[in-house]
């Protein structure tokens, strides 16, 4: 699929990595829905940035943890644009969970925000996306297959992101296609001091941290670079599953 002409709903698209997905897809030529929870004027800033690129583009709240919302997004998407040919499911909690103190309200927040919320956005989105042959790219985690300590309801979910992953891609064939991308140390979060960054550097075979831009590329070419891929799995991760 070429993304020249097309509209794509990108979830967590006000901020960070989502942001940078946004805009790669809107300089290919698609128009975007920049969904966003919180970060309303993020996420105007992202719509300016994108309509300076000649596409249209919106800004879309809503709470991926209600399955209400999740349906409403996917509904003004196509109210709005006309169409929806992508669906780039990026939006995520990553909080710190130290195993043996996690909370009913930790676990849920987690599972609701990123497994719950994508697949009820997917199903929704599924029969338009049927009518024009499109795209699902679901953002996992490389620790979802190799899981770290300390973040037990985060990697639960993603470890489900990629098992949803392979069923989409199985419910939804031959009509639309569905991969995944796994990110490794991209884009540290904001409170992370400057010695742990460097220590998790260490620990990733390239010896460097990734950027939005690479995560990015990776959602463009499952999009753009073939039409023979569906339930794949793409590392954008330094190495760092084989090390």
């Amino acid at each position: 699929m070429k993304l020249k002409g097309k509209v794509a709903l990108v979830t967590g698209a006000a901020r960070r990595v989502g942001r940078e997905i946004a805009l790669s897809l809107a300089r290919r030529g698609a128009s975007v829905a920049v969904h966003y929870r919180g970060s309303a004027t993020e996420a105007e800033a992202t719509v300016r940035a994108i309509r300076k690129l000649r596409v249209r583009a919106v800004a879309i709240p809503g709470d991926l943890r209600r399955v209400s919302e999740a349906v409403r997004i996917s509904t003004e998407t196509v109210r709005a644009l006309g169409r929806l040919d992508v669906l780039v499911n990026s939006a995520a909690v990553y909080q710190a969970t130290p195993f043996g103190k996690v909370s009913e309200e930790e676990y849920d927040l987690h599972l609701d925000a990123n497994l719950k919320g994508p697949f009820f956005l997917s199903q929704a989105a599924a029969p338009e996306l049927r009518r024009r042959k499109g795209v699902i790219v679901n953002l996992a985690d490389w620790a979802g297959i190799r899981p770290y300590e300390g973040y037990a309801p985060y990697l639960l979910s993603k470890a489900g992101t990629i098992a949803m992953t392979k069923i989409l891609a199985r419910e939804l064939a031959p009509d639309v296609r569905v991969n995944a991308v796994l990110p490794g140390p991209v884009l540290m979060p904001e409170d992370w001091n400057a010695r742990t960054v460097k220590g998790i550097r260490r620990q990733v075979p390239l010896r460097k941290i990734g950027t939005p831009a690479d995560v990015a590329a990776a959602v463009v070419f499952l999009i753009e670079g073939s039409d023979f891929i569906t339930g794949a799995l793409l590392p954008v991760d330094g190495g760092r599953l084989i090390s």
